[in-house]
């Protein structure tokens, strides 16, 4: 505790020391860390420069750290001190959060993203569903429990373009729920219901039909391969 209000108390000094004295970044320096740099594998920060000032944009909000040096600032939003880094051996540059035990310590938390790198929820809001699918998959192959790759989080997604009539975006966003969790009866079933809504039938009756492959039970797509099977027969 009494090394955070330590570390609090420095930033204030710093906070209004720099208040009359700014900080002027080199043109090469705003060049070398200005970009998108991954917080986790589905949020960036991204650090540009307004004004000759170091702004960052993260989870949608605007942020004006505390600039402390030249390659040193903190981020109240965070309650962390950061400066870029990069790795003598990969050449990759980084956002490395300094630790307030041993700030000699040098870690590489949060990769600068290559230019124009989309997150896999940039790419679904986006509509790419393709793109977004392949994101999805690749974290799900580096961790199969991820918060990320909810199937409930997607179907409820799903349900509220039907709700709106999005009946597009919903099939798009579905049929992605289907890739990621391609065992789930339920996965199915619901994008069987949007193609249906959007007047797609055959397409509904596939769907039904593996949602009946894993899960026989299902009475809703019992009855629709019955009638859809009858009708078809005449």
């Amino acid at each position: 505790m009494k090394l955070k209000i330590l570390f609090l108390l420095v930033t204030v000094f710093f906070v209004v020391f720099n208040c009359s004295n700014p900080i002027e970044y080199s043109e090469a320096f705003k060049k070398e860390t200005s970009g998108n740099y991954l917080y986790n594998q589905d949020d960036l920060i991204e650090v540009y420069y307004e004004n000759n000032q170091l702004m960052l944009n993260w989870r949608g909000g605007k942020i004006a750290p505390v600039v402390i040096d030249t390659n040193e600032f903190f981020v109240a939003d965070m309650y962390k001190k950061f400066h870029f880094v990069q790795h003598p051996e990969t050449k990759q540059r980084y956002l490395s959060a300094i630790s307030e035990e041993d700030e000699e310590h040098i870690t590489y938390d949060y990769l600068k993203a290559p230019k124009g790198y989309k997150t896999p929820s940039l790419h679904l809001k986006e509509g790419n569903y393709e793109k977004a699918l392949a994101g999805y998959l690749e974290i799900k192959k580096q961790d199969s429990t991820s918060s990320f790759i909810r199937e409930r989080s997607f179907n409820s997604m799903g349900y509220k373009h039907i709700r709106k009539h999005e009946f597009d975006k919903a099939i798009g966003v579905l049929k992605l729920n289907a890739g990621l969790h391609p065992n789930s009866a339920n996965v199915y079933d619901s994008l069987a219901e949007a193609y249906l809504l959007n007047g797609d039938s055959l397409n509904a009756y596939n769907n039904y039909k593996k949602t009946l492959e894993i899960f026989p039970s299902n009475k809703r797509a019992q009855e629709f391969i019955v009638n859809y099977t009858a009708k078809s027969s005449k």
